[in-house]
């Protein structure tokens, strides 16, 4: 099964501050919380996430596309990803939330494979 687009994702080095705006600017509401502010997830009342807000240094194109998988075909996402040329910055790694890994695309853009738990 092929991942599906799951949240834009923003680098930013406050991200309490960033969800305030965001939720502000947009309606939204605080969906998921990570290590008190490392990791911030909003998006709309009924569930549907929408920004994801991570620490991370500011800067021009430090927006990356997460895209999702169920936990169960990780591994063959990935692989699948990969054959198509994309390639791994860091060892994919288990979390508590599921599992990810941190990928470039052939152009040098990154995004995330995720998959929850």
């Amino acid at each position: 099964m092929n991942s599906s687009f799951d949240l834009v994702t923003f680098d930013v080095p406050e991200p309490e501050s960033a969800a305030v705006f965001w939720r502000a600017a947009l309606g939204l509401v605080e969906l998921q919380r990570e290590d008190v502010d490392r990791w911030i997830v909003v998006g709309e009342a009924d569930g549907v996430r929408r920004i994801g807000l991570q620490r991370g240094a500011a800067k021009p194109g430090g927006v990356h596309l997460d895209l999702v998988c169920a936990l169960g075909d990780f591994d063959d996402e990935l692989e699948r990803l990969l054959a198509l040329d994309a390639r791994l910055m860091a060892p994919p790694r288990r979390e508590s939330y599921g599992a990810i890994a941190n990928l470039v695309d052939p152009f040098g853009y990154l995004f995330d494979l995720c998959a929850y738990v």
